[in-house]
């Protein structure tokens, strides 16, 4: 019985007649960039053309406006994955030219907000916001981009969005905000924060320099911080409250301001009524943080002075149930150093302490540095 004949070895394609001449086996890894364009291209391509039959079978009366809605969301989700692939895809290879402008950060996210006002509200989103204007040297396509991405990238994480855009104290550097949040509900399972959303955050950052960005994930949702480094002109920042210049003014910008004391003692309660009464802030209190829920639900107060006493655990769940309602709420203690006083700084938990036996004294330059703050 003869031997299985010998297949010939295989020749490199270089040496092979006719063969394209390549010096080194192809890799998809140098390819990489063609090949998500090319995939992101379709995806696109595809997606506007189910759209539009959507739109039109919609036009006809064959399909429900709460069909055409039905099918728009995972339609609008897919395409997003495609529009994303493409920016990032472009940032990546360096294909978008940016010319750096003043840009007023306030304005423009105010302008993405009011461009997707219609989407957040078919989503059942409940949206806060707190903008203050600030410029940033940045490209204005660019920042667009960016905010739209932060949006794309919170939103499936909860119900309630909070969007702040400030001065940071320190650096004094304009600062994005985005807080979004669950009430409690989980997100599904197949959220995720590593999405394409962030990788395109991330590769903006890049591409535009002088942003710095943070990401915070709790229980319950998520927090985005960027801070911008090109910041070129800011609101004032308020470093103090003089009580002997323009105090007038100050007087009337607290017209309407209504204050909420927690405190067991019968003292400090009093003490603080008489103290908010003389630079005229209407003020109500309570005993515990049972009642003072109850007292939030009939009215909203702008600061809540609390006694040092009960800051405990039952205090924490209280603030954090309130920072789910808002974005931003300032609270003075009142501490047992009958002589304290102390400012707050300017991050989100900080807060402001006076004395028991000082209440009278300094509560009322507290309070007002608190409210001049959130202004």
């Amino acid at each position: 019985m003869l031997p299985p004949k010998k297949s010939p070895p295989s020749v490199p394609s270089s040496s092979k007649p006719g063969g394209v001449g390549e010096s080194s086996a192809w890799t998809l890894d140098e390819h990489w960039p063609d090949f998500m364009a090319s995939v992101a291209d379709q995806i696109t391509e595809g997606v506007s053309a189910l759209h539009n039959q959507i739109d039109q079978l919609l036009a006809r009366g064959r399909i429900t406006k709460s069909e055409h809605l039905a099918l728009s969301i995972p339609v609008d989700r897919v395409k997003l994955a495609g529009v994303s692939t493409q920016q990032i895809n472009r940032f990546y290879s360096g294909r978008i030219r940016q010319s750096h402008e003043k840009v007023d950060m306030a304005e423009l996210v105010e302008g993405v907000l009011q461009e997707r006002k219609k989407e957040l509200a078919l989503l059942g989103i409940a949206l806060r916001r707190k903008l203050k204007p600030v410029e940033v040297l940045i490209d204005p396509t660019v920042a667009h981009t960016f905010v739209n991405a932060v949006l794309d990238w919170g939103l499936p994480f909860g119900n309630r969005v909070d969007v702040r855009m400030d001065l940071n104290a320190w650096p004094q550097h304009a600062r994005l905000q985005v807080r979004v949040s669950n009430d409690g509900v989980p997100p599904s399972s197949v959220t995720s924060s590593d999405n394409l959303s962030w990788m395109l955050i991330r590769q903006v950052a890049l591409a535009a320099g002088g942003i710095e960005i943070e990401r915070q994930l709790t229980d319950e949702g998520v927090g985005f911080t960027a801070l911008f480094t090109r910041t070129v002109q800011a609101v004032d920042g308020i470093s103090a409250v003089d009580l002997s210049d323009e105090q007038s003014s100050m007087f009337k910008s607290l017209s309407g301001t209504y204050v909420l004391t927690i405190s067991p003692n019968l003292q400090i309660r009093a003490d603080v009524r008489d103290a908010l009464r003389e630079i005229g802030i209407m003020s109500d209190s309570v005993v515990d943080f049972d009642q003072a829920r109850d007292a939030i639900q009939s009215r909203m107060p702008n600061l809540i002075v609390v006694d040092s006493e009960i800051k405990d655990e039952a205090f924490d769940a209280f603030r954090r149930d309130l920072l789910r309602e808002v974005f931003e709420f300032p609270f003075v203690e009142i501490s047992p150093d009958d002589s304290s006083f102390d400012m707050s700084g300017f991050g989100e938990l900080s807060m402001a302490k006076v004395g028991r036996g000082n209440i009278r004294e300094a509560l009322g330059t507290a309070v007002m540095f608190e409210l001049a703050k959130m202004m």
